[in-house]
């Protein structure tokens, strides 16, 4: 991995609203991780953790309190002009968590999909506009027919692939994924995980994939982070991170997906997390370590002696 291109650079950053009230919420509080091009990097943690507000200042959808974005070598923070967020936006793109929501109920489903071609002026001709779309919604499993249709007229799943294909009309390099599933049925996430994978890979796509779901971002994601209250506490590859839970949020977290045998459901133990068992009173530093290569966990010193001992036993 150390050998990939980084697509992405989170460097210490921070969203924090209502600043300086003393009702001021750091819904991100210095978060630090890189993506790497064509891999899918999955951020997850309970809901108000701060995961999908990461997602929206990735995306520009909010202004960053501090810290820097760089996006394929490029700082975007900070003042820019209107072509390079063009520019910029046509690399990245998001697909929303609401497929009812996110899309706007007055427009053709062929109008939908086409934004995005009109604003960067990608289709030269009617015919060529419409030709892309009716690509689109077949690289989605959807057909020609659905173009002059409304949203309102399909299912959860079908409006999440309308999404999914309108996020890909502008041939991105990036997508964030913020809980694109969380709104549909259990036997329709696998079928939109299934396509997100495969466009993965025919195109080249690099995913940040925010959801609660552990199972499911096991499956898509090759690396995983936890967040917990607007911190990073964890980050390893995937099959590591359910092996070797480190930090005992992350522990907590595992402990609670269900398990499909009833009796070993019935008799596990769930375990509660408490921040209070850190004790870091003293003022001792608190940083993220590498624990085991490419597996970083957010301790003290003294707690980072303990998880290098637990982890070589």
């Amino acid at each position: 991995m150390k050998t990939r291109k980084k697509l992405l650079e989170i460097k210490n950053l921070k969203q924090h609203f209502n600043v300086g009230k003393p009702n001021e919420v750091k819904a991100v509080d210095g978060l630090t991780f890189d993506i790497y091009e064509g891999e899918t990097l999955g951020l997850v943690g309970e809901s108000g953790c701060g995961k999908s507000t990461t997602g929206r200042t990735i995306i520009r959808l909010y202004d960053a309190t501090d810290g820097e974005i760089i996006f394929d070598g490029e700082n975007i923070q900070g003042k820019k002009s209107k072509a390079d967020l063009k520019k910029f936006n046509r690399k990245m793109q998001m697909i929303f968590q609401d497929p009812y929501a996110s899309l706007n109920p007055r427009m053709k489903v062929a109008d939908v999909i086409a934004e995005g071609i009109d604003i960067h002026g990608l289709a030269k001709t009617k015919e060529d506009r419409m030709n892309r779309v009716v690509e689109l919604l077949e690289t989605v499993g959807l057909n020609k027919e659905h173009a002059n249709r409304y949203p309102h007229e399909f299912s959860g799943g079908q409006r999440q692939r309308i999404g999914i294909a309108r996020a890909l009309a502008v041939e991105p390099d990036f997508i964030i994924a913020d809980e694109p599933i969380s709104a549909l049925d259990v036997s329709i996430q696998a079928q939109v995980v299934n396509l997100m994978k495969k466009l993965q890979r025919e195109k080249g796509l690099t995913y940040l994939f925010i959801a609660h779901d552990l199972s499911m971002v096991k499956y898509i994601s090759d690396r995983i982070g936890v967040m917990y209250f607007g911190k990073l506490v964890e980050l390893a590859p995937a099959e590591e991170l359910y092996k070797n839970p480190m930090h005992p949020y992350t522990q907590s977290l595992l402990s609670a997906i269900p398990l499909p045998d009833p009796i070993s459901e019935r008799t596990r133990k769930r375990k509660t997390y408490d921040p209070a068992m850190h004790n870091y009173a003293g003022g001792e530093a608190v940083d993220f370590r590498e624990v085991a290569p490419d597996h970083f966990v957010l301790c003290s010193e003294k707690e980072f002696e303990q998880y290098k001992k637990q982890y070589n036993k």
